[in-house]
């Protein structure tokens, strides 16, 4: 098989983890490749997945090789993967625009972004000369300006893009309306945790609509210790953010709850739990003859392997986008590894959908 040659924006514990894992996964076989929801896809592993071309704005990462950037600070995820191969590939000097919200300046280095003074590229070039078939988008919350500069890039250059983060593009028909015209796939917004909040939250909020339970008011507060969060204690920056979260569970219910009664979104930053995330959540209903209960639920996972494991999965799908021809939204794996994807489906039926779309029964 060829490679899937990917390119990257944003090398933060996100993108370490994916690379980690492709190298992880690389020699096993289906029955030890413990963390997968697909094994092959299309005929691709996860080792079948190149990183061509990378792009990052902080100092300790432009310039360096991708082995040693993706273990630089302020990345603070799980290292699972120690032994990866050294790289020819090195970082880039990307664009900053809207990426680096101003309070990060606040805080010790070790935990924000350092800005280095490099020019920036030209990224339209360095994606052709490197191959790259497919730009990952790992841009951190609230860039609005960034992802779709970004985006722009990837249709100049005339390949996909997997959106991992809550600006709405892909689901956005403008967008969607320019990569179809090229030919091109795209795949998007906001990317799923494998065994995440939202993917809790929309599967309990399931079972009580399936149960005849009523919701009638529930929260989702979730901390951490990584960058994302805290760059999101600029609530500025976190609209689609919220949006992509609540819409992710309002759509699983039969009737939509009023905004006062439904409050999901990220709560604060605490530094040493690094890239640990907890999500506390609540939920209130009423049963049979209207009776009272509730249900709450801690749930701990590291945030950047947990959500590798659904861009593992979405870019192998875009890889066979490609292949077929298939331009604009890839609905089907949109709807099973993002938040707001440009249509949602129920778990399941995204599941049924992807399946579906892999052995060629559906075509996006």
């Amino acid at each position: 098989m060829n490679k899937i040659k990917i390119a990257i924006v944003g090398i933060g514990n996100c993108a370490s983890s994916l690379i980690q894992g492709i190298h992880y996964y690389d020699g096993k076989n289906p029955s030890d490749a413990i963390g997968l929801m697909h094994w092959e896809i299309g005929g691709y592993k996860p080792s079948d997945i190149e990183v061509v071309a990378a792009f990052d704005v902080d100092a300790r990462k432009v310039g360096k090789t991708i082995d040693e950037a993706i273990f630089a600070k302020p990345n603070c995820t799980t290292v699972f993967q120690e032994d990866i191969p050294k790289y020819d590939v090195k970082v880039s000097m990307g664009h900053v625009l809207d990426g680096v919200a101003e309070h990060m300046s606040n805080y010790d280095d070790d935990y924000t972004f350092v800005v280095s003074d490099e020019d920036p590229v030209d990224v339209v070039e360095v994606l052709k000369e490197s191959g790259a078939e497919i730009l990952v988008n790992y841009l951190p919350v609230g860039s609005e300006e960034a992802a779709r500069y970004y985006a722009q890039c990837a249709l100049d250059a005339g390949i996909a893009y997997v959106n991992c983060m809550p600006v709405f593009i892909v689901s956005d028909p403008e967008w969607d309306a320019k990569f179809r015209e090229k030919g091109i796939p795209i795949v998007g917004d906001d990317i799923k945790a494998q065994i995440g909040a939202t993917i809790t939250h929309r599967t309990l909020a399931s079972l009580f609509m399936d149960r005849g339970v009523k919701l009638d008011r529930t929260y989702q507060l979730n901390t951490g210790g990584n960058t994302d969060f805290l760059n999101m204690l600029n609530r500025t920056r976190l609209d689609s953010k919220k949006e992509s979260k609540t819409e992710a569970v309002q759509s699983v219910l039969k009737e939509r709850m009023d905004d006062r009664y439904i409050h999901i979104g990220p709560s604060d930053y605490v530094p040493w739990q690094n890239d640990n995330k907890l999500c506390f959540l609540r939920m209130e209903g009423r049963t049979f003859g209207d009776v009272p209960m509730n249900i709450e639920l801690r749930l701990s996972v590291e945030d950047s392997p947990n959500s590798a494991g659904c861009v593992i999965d979405a870019v192998r799908c875009c890889k066979i986008g490609l292949e077929r021809g298939v331009g604009g939204q890839l609905t089907s794996i949109s709807s099973y590894t993002m938040k707001h994807p440009p249509v949602q489906y129920a778990d399941d039926e995204a599941y049924e959908n992807v399946e579906k779309f892999i052995h060629g029964e559906l075509e996006r």
